[in-house]
């Protein structure tokens, strides 16, 4: 059986686009669901495609109106919260419990689809894991983690869910996708989903956007520059600029059209006593807001910040590959003159240093270490490894 037309875009996922459809159908069909995988395997993609065929009157034809306003985002019977700061907190999941527990009005279900289930705060999961064991007749949860490890989503949550484990995405596959979707070379496509490490999204930015190329290609002639410890610290300085520069054009436009519309909404340019009091009360509505937007700002940062290590490393690995010649491809294969000249100077222990001094970088990050710290930390072990 072929799958349905939604699940077009799930790359590499034959199994639980399988799986998916069927229970769309019926079969296996449970009111929870636990998408887990590494970053770009899908777990989004997969969560909202299956809510399109749970709303679609043939399974997920992809051309109905079902499909194409779920797909968009815009089927009144499916709520989809993405947690734009650090966590999601309890008070905003309340209000999404309640929201999904309304019958649906044009839909088969009621659905709520959380990404980033690993955010949810204590109070929040506890929250989320009642709604789950006690679920309204016709409302189906669909939550998306990168994985079951404890640490990151509630063992009682993920027992009350069916799991469904996506896998890394082939390039070969990713490669596809750009060919027929986005038009692009076979070349092309093949170097941007190799560069991409199995993550989709990041493949088809590198494709299309010209600044996340340059990007990429700045923090790939990082090794090359660190010739002393001065060259370490422009360079921590620079990756870092470069992150809070992308993160800051993320959310521009959206953070300034936020604060007008909380702006007018609490009678911004009004007169009278009534305007004068609202005014009194803004301050602090006003500040919660500018705590929100910081906080998704610094999960920007940090984004953008991790996708930088994550090619870093990724040069290293290259270049411990070519040093055993291994028969392995190259993850920037555009890198390769570079990388095995890397090889020809470093021994197979200093590259696994350099290496091993990005991972730790990335987990002290995670740790809450302050980046730049973190990052000045780094360099200087590539410099010295």
């Amino acid at each position: 059986m072929n799958a349905p037309d939604v699940f077009a875009e799930l790359v590499g996922q034959d199994e639980a686009q399988r799986v998916l459809a069927d229970a769309a159908r019926g079969t296996g069909m449970t009111h929870a669901w636990l998408f887990t995988g590494p970053p770009g395997s899908g777990r989004s993609t997969a969560a909202v495609a299956f809510a399109a065929a749970l709303q679609c009157p043939d399974g997920g034809c992809g051309e109905c109106h079902s499909c194409r306003t779920a797909l968009a985002g815009t089927h009144a019977d499916v709520t989809r919260v993405i947690p734009e700061g650090l966590t999601l907190g309890v008070d905003q999941v309340r209000r999404l419990i309640l929201e999904a527990s309304r019958a649906p009005t044009s839909g088969h279900w009621q659905i709520l689809i959380v990404e980033d289930a690993d955010r949810l705060t204590e109070a929040a999961a506890n929250a989320l894991l009642k709604a789950v064991e006690e679920p309204p007749e016709r409302t189906v949860f669909l939550l998306c983690a990168p994985s079951t490890n404890p640490a990151e989503i509630s063992v009682t949550i993920r027992s009350r869910c069916r799991v469904m484990a996506l896998r890394q995405p082939p390039a070969g596959a990713i490669a596809d996708l750009l060919v027929a979707r986005d038009g692009l070379d076979r070349r092309e496509a093949e170097l941007y989903a190799a560069a991409a490490q199995g993550h989709v999204g990041r493949a088809k930015r590198l494709a299309t956007d010209p600044d996340a190329r340059a990007k990429r290609h700045d923090v790939l002639q990082i090794p090359r520059r660190l010739t002393g410890l001065g060259a370490c610290f422009t360079a921590a300085v620079e990756i870092i600029e470069a992150a809070e520069a992308e993160a800051a054009g993320t959310y521009t436009d959206r953070s300034a059209a936020e604060r007008d519309a909380l702006e007018t909404a609490l009678g911004k340019g009004g007169t009278g006593k009534g305007a004068t009091k609202a005014a009194r009360g803004s301050a602090a509505a006003l500040k919660e807001l500018e705590k929100r937007q910081k906080t998704r700002d610094t999960r920007a940062q940090r984004d953008s910040l991790d996708r930088a290590l994550v090619d870093l490393a990724a040069f290293y690995r290259d270049a411990l590959a070519a040093g055993f010649g291994a028969r392995v491809d190259p993850v920037h294969p555009d890198m390769a003159d570079t990388t095995r000249a890397a090889a020809a100077k470093l021994s197979a222990e200093s590259l696994l240093r350099r290496v091993d001094a990005i991972l730790e970088c990335r987990r002290a990050i995670d740790a809450n270490v302050r980046p730049r710290i973190a990052v000045e930390a780094m360099m200087t072990r590539l410099w010295q490894s």
